[in-house]
C-alpha cells in the first residue's frame, strides 16, 4: 500500500490520535463506493471506530447501496438491517438534511466518490450539509478521494445563476477540477457566507494529474450507469443527451459511452462525424459505429443506431465539446424525431431541463444555428478567469 494513495478514510484508520479529536456521536454520508483498498465499507470500518457512538447514516441520489436509477427516483429512510443503524436518505421527500436528522450527531463525516462533472448531484448533497450543519454546530469532516477525470483539466461553460436549481447550485464549469474537499473548501470560502465546522482530511500521495488508474485504488461505481473510469469521462459529454430524446446508452452494459437514437443510422454519418471532428481538432477519442437495444428507460426495447465513444487518450480528449458537437449534429440530422425533455427534471419544473443541463439557454440557441465552433471556445472561457482565481486560493494539493 506504500506505493499508492490514501484516501481521507485511509488516513483517518492509519490514525489513532485524529480518531480521537471525534469525542461525540457520529454520522457518516456515504454509498457503495466508500470503500478501502480491499474493498471493505466505510460504514463496517466506523462500527470498529466508535462503537455505538456511531449512531446514523446518510446516503446521496442513488440511495446508501446505490441500487437506484436516475431523475427523481427516491430512496427510503430505514434501518439497515445488519449494521442495525438508521439510514437517512438525502435523495428523498428532503435533499437537505433535517433538525431531526442531525439533532443527535455531532461530528458528520462525507465519504463519496464524486465522477467530477457539474451534472452530477453529490456535490451538491455535501454543500447542502454544510448549510444544515453550520445552522445545528454540526462539525463535517470530508474524508476526500480522487478526481476520477484528473483534478487538473478544465472544460466546460461556467454556471449562469440565473439557472441555478437544487442541482448544479454553484458557478462551476462542467468539468470542475476539484475533489470533494475542495469543493467543500470553495463553498465555504466563497459560496456561503455562515461558516461551518468544517474538517478536510486530505489524502496522502495524490497528484492533480491523475486519473483513477494512477492511483492504485479499487473502483467501485459510485451511481448505477458509471460502470467503470471510462465512463467518468464520457459522462462530462454524453450527459447532455439526458436533456433530449436521445439516447445515453442507460439501459445497455455501457451507459453513458453509447449514444444514439432508433431512426439514427451510424453508417451513413461516420465520415461526415470524422471529418467534422478532424476539422476542429477534436483528438483523443474514436467513434464507433454501433446498434444497441435499450433494456429500460430512452427507447426501451428498440433497436438505437448510434456511436461507441472509446477514449484513446485522455490527455488530448475533450469529452464537453464532443459531446456538443455531437448533440448539435443529431438535432441536424433528425429533425423530426429529436426532442428536448419536458417533464419536470431534479425538482425542477419551470426551467427547460437542456437549459439546465447547460448551464444557460445559450447553448440551445447556438443547437439551431449554423456550426460555429467558436460559439464553443467563447463560452468556455467566459468568468472562466475569475474561477482559476478563486480556486488557485483553495486547492489542496
Amino acid at each position: 500500500m506504500s506505493s499508492k494513495i490514501l484516501t481521507g478514510l485511509e488516513v483517518l484508520l492509519n490514525d489513532k490520535d485524529l480518531q480521537k479529536t471525534f469525542p461525540g456521536q457520529i454520522g457518516l454520508l456515504c454509498h457503495s463506493a466508500s470503500v478501502d483498498h480491499n474493498y471493505r465499507h466505510a460504514a463496517e470500518h466506523f462500527i470498529d471506530l466508535f462503537g455505538d457512538r456511531f449512531t446514523t447514516i446518510f446516503g446521496p441520489q442513488h440511495g446508501f447501496v446505490t441500487d437506484v436509477q436516475d431523475n427523481m427516483i427516491e430512496s427510503d429512510h430505514y434501518i439497515h438491517p445488519y449494521f442495525k443503524r438508521k439510514i437517512y436518505s438525502l435523495y428523498s421527500e428532503t435533499r437537505i438534511p433535517t433538525d431531526e436528522m442531525l439533532s443527535k450527531i455531532d461530528h458528520l463525516f462525507v465519504d463519496l466518490q464524486d465522477i467530477g462533472t457539474r451534472i452530477y448531484t453529490y456535490i451538491y448533497t455535501l454543500t447542502h450539509l454544510l448549510e444544515a450543519c453550520a445552522n445545528h454546530d454540526v462539525e463535517v469532516i470530508v474524508l476526500d478521494r480522487p478526481n476520477p477525470i484528473n483534478a487538473k483539466d478544465i472544460e466546460g461553460n461556467i454556471l449562469d445563476p440565473a439557472f441555478a436549481t437544487f442541482v448544479w447550485r454553484h458557478p462551476i464549469p462542467v468539468r470542475h477540477g476539484l475533489t470533494m474537499g475542495e469543493v467543500a473548501k470553495m463553498h465555504q470560502s466563497f459560496w456561503y457566507q455562515k461558516p461551518c465546522r468544517l474538517r478536510i482530511i486530505t489524502m496522502q500521495k495524490y497528484l492533480r494529474q491523475m486519473s483513477y488508474e494512477d492511483t492504485g485504488l479499487p473502483f467501485v461505481n459510485p451511481s448505477p450507469n458509471i460502470p467503470n473510469t471510462d465512463s467518468c469521462f464520457c459522462f462530462v459529454g454524453t450527459v447532455l443527451l439526458e436533456g433530449t430524446s436521445l439516447s445515453e446508452g442507460r439501459g445497455t452494459t455501457r451507459p453513458l459511452e453509447v449514444i444514439g437514437h432508433p431512426k439514427f443510422d451510424p453508417w451513413k454519418y461516420h465520415k461526415q462525424f470524422s471529418g467534422l471532428f478532424h476539422k476542429f481538432n477534436l483528438k483523443g477519442f474514436s467513434l464507433r459505429p454501433i446498434h444497441f437495444l435499450p433494456m429500460f428507460q430512452k427507447h426501451q426495447q428498440q433497436n438505437c443506431g448510434g456511436y461507441f465513444i472509446h477514449s484513446t487518450d485522455r490527455n488530448l480528449f475533450k469529452p464537453w465539446r464532443v459531446g456538443q458537437v455531437l448533440l448539435k449534429e443529431f438535432k441536424r440530422i433528425l429533425p423530426a424525431d429529436f426532442h428536448y425533455k419536458s417533464d419536470p427534471y431534479e425538482y425542477e419544473y419551470q426551467l427547460n431541463p437542456m437549459d439546465m443541463i447547460n448551464g444557460t439557454d445559450r447553448i440551445r440557441s447556438w443547437y439551431d444555428q449554423p456550426l460555429d465552433y467558436e460559439f464553443l471556445e467563447h463560452i468556455e472561457q467566459e468568468n472562466m478567469s475569475e474561477y482559476l482565481a478563486k480556486r488557485k486560493e483553495i486547492l489542496l494539493y
